[in-house]
């Protein structure tokens, strides 16, 4: 098959936002606008996924990508997340609602979700949370289909590549959203935690030959030549996306990443029990000290609390997942975006470097 690069004419990625920003409209819109744009299947129903694919393929002919989360362990000690869950019933209290059923199957129907993928091919699936099989990875590629698994580490970007990936997408520590790690280590907690995302491309062009998608804070078109300049393919970019009209990002979490009520990031486990970046709000404040290692059960767990504060219009107990660029988001269409991104990246002057390494 051609360089995963051929399929997008400028170097821009949609990331795939689980939790409904990275709907339909805006993969069409970054994909129709020569972007590669991206539905998230985490946390739908198999179903749910495959209408989604089909809506999009009746908003554009462009290629797109489907990401994958790779299945969950078992929490390792369900006794802290009853314990977390007494912590929290004053927020159940507060917001009217009882907590969510958290004791449930933790591989979000991975295999039913791939056998769709390929038995009705797209044109590139990324996965999350892990490294899928070479078998998958094969089959796969047998169906035409292009991979790309997210790293955080030389580590995790080398069992990509020996188990077949077509390419990798390189997460920095700055980016928005849940770390892609594929194990979940609670002692790697705390402050110096993760690799920057220009440290991680330096090591990756060391590591691997395969192409790198980079992922963390990028918001401007100078930022993509950066990344471009340290070796990558092409830049992802999730938090600038989320302001535009056709993301299906809450308003209160559109309006939360230029508020000046909310000053900082940090990683946080609270909301889903994996450590996340998001804008720092009361919840964080209050529960993210105390949050257990269980993902995606905290994840249940939290889920109607946060429904329940939307509803409200409270952006206090809300995951306000968001890159450490988040301030210099801006509210445009996507397809706008993408081409100012692209002018901003003329602009620089640098030399488009996305070869196959």
């Amino acid at each position: 098959m051609a360089p995963l690069s051929d399929l997008f004419p400028h170097p821009v990625v949609q990331a795939p936002m689980a939790g409904g920003a990275s709907r339909p409209a805006l993969a069409a819109a970054v994909s129709g606008a020569g972007g590669l744009g991206f539905l998230a299947a985490g946390y739908k129903t198999p179903a749910a996924m495959y209408e989604e694919i089909k809506q999009l393929r009746a908003l554009t002919s462009r290629p797109f990508g489907v990401n994958l989360f790779l299945p969950q362990p078992p929490a390792a000690d369900p006794a802290a997340v009853e314990v977390y869950a007494e912590q929290l019933a004053a927020e159940a209290t507060w917001y009217d609602t009882p907590l969510g059923e958290w004791d449930r199957d933790a591989d979000d129907a991975y295999e039913a979700k791939l056998a769709i993928l390929l038995d009705d091919p797209v044109p590139v699936v990324s996965f999350t949370f892990g490294c899928p099989s070479p078998e998958a990875l094969a089959a796969l590629a047998a169906a035409g289909t292009r991979t790309v698994v997210t790293v955080t580490s030389p580590a995790e970007a080398e069992a990509a590549q020996q188990a077949g990936a077509d390419a990798v997408c390189a997460q920095g520590v700055e980016a928005g959203g849940h770390q892609g790690t594929h194990h979940d280590d609670p002692h790697a907690d705390g402050v110096g935690a993760g690799i920057g995302l220009l440290s991680l491309l330096a090591q990756l062009r060391e590591t691997v030959r395969i192409p790198v998608i980079a992922a963390g804070g990028l918001m401007r078109g100078a930022d993509i030549a950066a990344v471009l300049a340290a070796g990558a393919c092409a830049a992802q970019l999730g938090t600038a996306f989320l302001a535009c009209p056709e993301s299906g990002a809450h308003p209160l979490h559109k309006q939360a990443l230029t508020d000046p009520l909310f000053v900082r990031t940090e990683l946080t486990r609270a909301f889903s029990g994996r450590p996340a970046r998001g804008l720092v709000n009361r919840f964080v404040r209050e529960h993210g000290p105390y949050a257990p290692a269980a993902y995606p059960q905290v994840h249940f767990l939290t889920a109607p609390l946060r429904r329940a504060a939307a509803e409200a219009g409270d952006p206090q107990a809300l995951g306000l997942w968001a890159g450490q660029g988040h301030r210099l988001a801006r509210e445009l269409p996507a397809a706008e975006l993408v081409q100012l991104l692209v002018a901003e990246l003329g602009a620089v002057g640098a030399p488009l470097n996305r070869g196959s390494k």
